[in-house]
């Protein structure tokens, strides 16, 4: 089936006054993150330009900018797509599991899962390689992935800390902890430094950054929670 050519909707039944429907223009910002992302990751920030993004669109840049202000903002709606597709099912695997060793093995495997996909290593190169011109690219990739991943998992270690179960910490500092401990190494190597991990060592990795991580959070006996 073949979609709609030059301005997207142009062929399309419009609302009353000649005005996009609400479906179609949730269609139309869908395509420009679409193709958007397909730049930001395969090219750069720098390199993607706006009209490139309202020529491969098949839009106007007028069209472009009545929906985004700018290319931060299209960056930004680019990234919290991405992190909303991934998220979901994270909280999930947080909560059901009945002891925290299940709830943060779980936690790891499924970081792992996202964190070696070719969208976040493409993303964590660009912004890592653009940073310094772009640092604004550092701000909106810490907001909406790394500080709302460490504010879950912090959440999930407070009443564990409160009850004694694990020794007294700030929970976001061990939630950063062990976040790093889990992707950093399995990232680095896939992103060439070093030899990629095959399935079953990345298993073994999350394994071992949970144990490693409770055995040094665990409160002691006789130690004051």
């Amino acid at each position: 089936m073949s979609g709609p050519t030059g301005e997207l909707g142009r062929a399309e039944t419009r609302g009353r006054g000649g005005r996009p429907s609400r479906q179609q223009s949730a269609q139309l910002a869908d395509r420009i993150l679409d193709v958007a992302e397909t730049l930001f990751l395969g090219h750069g920030f720098g390199a993607t330009s706006i009209e490139a993004v309202a020529k491969r669109a098949g839009i106007s840049k007028r069209t472009f900018y009545h929906r985004f202000p700018g290319k931060e903002r299209l960056f930004e709606a680019v990234v919290r797509r991405l992190i909303d597709r991934w998220l979901p099912p994270f909280d999930t695997g947080l909560l059901a599991p009945p002891n925290l060793a299940d709830a943060l093995g779980g936690a790891a495997e499924y970081m792992l899962k996202i964190a070696l996909t070719p969208e976040a290593l493409a993303l964590h190169s660009l912004v890592i390689h653009e940073a310094r011109r772009f640092p604004s690219l550092a701000r909106i990739m810490h907001e909406l992935g790394a500080a709302s991943g460490i504010e879950r998992i912090a959440h999930h270690l407070e009443p564990r800390i409160k009850s004694g179960e694990l020794r007294a910490i700030d929970p976001h500092f061990a939630a950063e902890q062990f976040i790093l401990s889990v992707v950093t190494g399995p990232q680095r190597r896939a992103l060439g430094l070093g030899v990629p991990l095959s399935a079953a060592e990345i298993s073994t990795h999350a394994r071992n950054a949970v144990t490693l991580f409770l055995e040094g959070s665990r409160a002691r006996q006789g130690s004051m929670p």
